[in-house]
């Protein structure tokens, strides 16, 4: 079940990706699983089509989901291999901002492992 907050500063588009990508996480969408089509999932979520369409071409160009003609969106992601070092430099290259976010404004390192730690709970969470 996807709930989007449209007066939250991340944009929609973002919002529906992570969902996705943590819906993955817990188990409730799989390998092989097929995703509502883009209009589908906007007329359901009452948001524009191109939010849609825009979240699924960043899952599928982070490996998540492969886009097939007359299939839909199709969830290739296995929780259960490592990512690839392609992905794994993608990972680095989004979270090394925020890691130097949190440091900047002194957050010790051992308390940015303890909010990792945390996130990973919450992702997982069902």
């Amino acid at each position: 079940m996807v709930i989007l907050d449209p007066e939250s500063n991340i944009p929609l588009y973002m919002q529906l990706r992570t969902q996705i990508i943590e819906s993955i996480v817990r188990g409730n969408l799989s390998k092989g699983d097929t995703l509502p089509s883009v209009r589908g999932l906007a007329g359901d979520l009452g948001i524009n089509m191109h939010t849609v369409n825009k979240s699924y071409h960043e899952l599928e160009a982070k490996g998540i989901i492969e886009i097939v003609p007359k299939k839909g969106a199709v969830i290739i992601a296995d929780t259960e291999k490592g990512p690839s070092k392609k992905q794994r430099e993608d990972i680095t290259e989004e979270l090394r901002p925020a890691v130097a976010e949190a440091l900047v404004h002194g957050m010790k390192e051992e308390d940015l492992h303890q909010l990792i730690s945390d996130i990973i709970l919450k992702v997982k969470e069902v």
